[in-house]
């Protein structure tokens, strides 16, 4: 495992003068495996996510149920996810496709 990732659930919040506002809950932090988007076959496999740029692969976190709503943080930015999958459904990984959000707090 390569990298820390935060998972995040962002969360529409009222303030005191009434006005909505996003606010990041953090749901986990682990570490996982991170593999940028370059001209393999696996990819190539992948093309139906022509948006993904970037894949993450960590290991299940019980009573957690990840949604492409959920946004991931690393050290190199943030990431929308595109598609969840469990690998080979036998509950142990999870495989992320995720693409770059390239405008911060806004989803």
């Amino acid at each position: 495992m390569t990298t820390f990732i935060d998972i995040i659930e962002p969360r529409k919040i009222k303030d005191e003068s009434g006005f909505v506002v996003i606010q990041d809950i953090i749901l986990a932090s682990v570490r996982a495996y991170k593999e940028m988007r370059y001209g393999t076959r696996v990819w190539a496999n992948r093309a139906a996510f022509s948006k993904a740029s970037v894949l993450f692969r960590f290991r299940k976190i019980p009573n957690l149920k990840i949604k492409e709503s959920h946004v991931i943080v690393c050290d190199t930015g943030r990431y929308r996810i595109l598609s969840v999958e469990d690998v080979k459904n036998r509950g142990m990984y999870m495989e992320l496709l995720c693409d770059e959000d390239k405008i911060s707090g806004v989803i």
